[in-house]
């Protein structure tokens, strides 16, 4: 591993920032869930923006709050929400690189559009893998900055690669138009094995109804509130779960289950997620709508590919 030296200081630690590779895999065996950015859209065009090869760790910033200090010339790239992001009190330009000076201040406020910001800079942060993985995952105590999964607090140092890049890179990546969060349009949904359980009326208020997104959310799970879905199994063996798991407890209200989830459960699921729609959900407020809407696998792994194709 390329030497790792100290790249930013936090004077500010904000209500929740971690450190995010792509995940932990391999390892839900032992009861160790995944880990890694709930939006992987948004972690993977910041990585993108600055040159940094698929996996590299950036920081997962949610509902803003954190200021940093650059310990050295950095060039970096927000992408994600946005989250008012600023360098020395100006507006930070998200959705493409820049070049953070030694000595300057980069804050985050409050969410504009959108939940979760991601940072990313040339080179990569450096951290201690565990389990093969730096993602943080705080349930289980796991990766993260310190290895021992706990979020950023004040007075932490962010280790990036001794070969970061000062520059922008030239020729650098220029992403799609960023995603306007507050529309997240319909998510698209695999349909599970228990779908034939639940009742016809309830499948058509699942693809039928605008959901809302419920305050009960974060990194293990979103709960959506709407009409109660009936389903006519009463107990389940466990079963593994993945990520986009929409569960169904006796109270008919979905959960879909995120990057942090438990690896197993019992309650009887309308299917999963794609990955992409699990990014769009993760960026929905409390309060916000979505829809489901149910896509074929052909379908759902033709525009995974089509994302991943970007990225290399």
């Amino acid at each position: 591993m390329t030497e790792a030296i100290d790249g930013l200081s936090v004077t500010r630690a904000g209500p929740l920032a971690l450190l995010q590779d792509a995940g932990r895999f391999g390892v839900r065996r032992l009861g160790v869930t995944q880990g890694g950015p709930v939006d992987l859209h948004g972690w993977a065009w910041a990585n993108h923006l600055v040159g940094n090869a698929w996996g590299t760790p950036a920081l997962e910033v949610t509902f803003g709050g954190l200021e940093l200090v650059a310990e050295r010339d950095l060039a970096i790239a927000v992408a994600g929400a946005d989250l008012g992001a600023t360098v020395e009190g100006k507006p930070l330009a998200i959705w493409q690189p820049v070049t953070l000076r030694e000595g300057q201040v980069l804050a985050f406020a409050s969410p504009v559009n959108g939940l979760r910001a991601y940072l990313a800079v040339a080179g990569g942060f450096r951290a201690v893998p565990v389990l093969n993985s730096v993602a943080c995952v705080m349930r289980e105590g796991l990766g993260g900055h310190d290895g021992e999964g706990h979020k950023l607090a004040e007075g932490n140092r962010l280790r990036v690669s001794a070969a970061a890049s000062r520059e922008v890179p030239v020729g650098a990546a220029q992403p799609p138009s960023p995603p306007d969060y507050q529309q997240p349009g319909p998510l698209g949904l695999l349909v599970g094995a228990q779908i034939a359980e639940f009742s016809g009326t309830s499948l058509f208020r699942a693809f039928n109804t605008a959901w809302r997104v419920d305050d009960r959310a974060d990194r293990m799970g979103v709960r959506l509130t709407g009409p109660r879905l009936q389903c006519r199994l009463s107990t389940m063996i466990s079963e593994g779960i993945g990520l986009g798991a929409v569960q169904v407890p006796p109270d008919g209200q979905p959960i879909v289950l995120l990057n942090d989830r438990q690896t197993i459960g019992g309650y009887p699921r309308l299917g999963a997620f794609t990955p992409l729609a699990c990014s769009r959900l993760a960026q929905c407020l409390p309060g916000q709508e979505v829809e489901i809407k149910a896509v074929t696998h052909e379908r759902a792994l033709a525009d995974h590919r089509r994302f991943r194709g970007v990225f290399g």
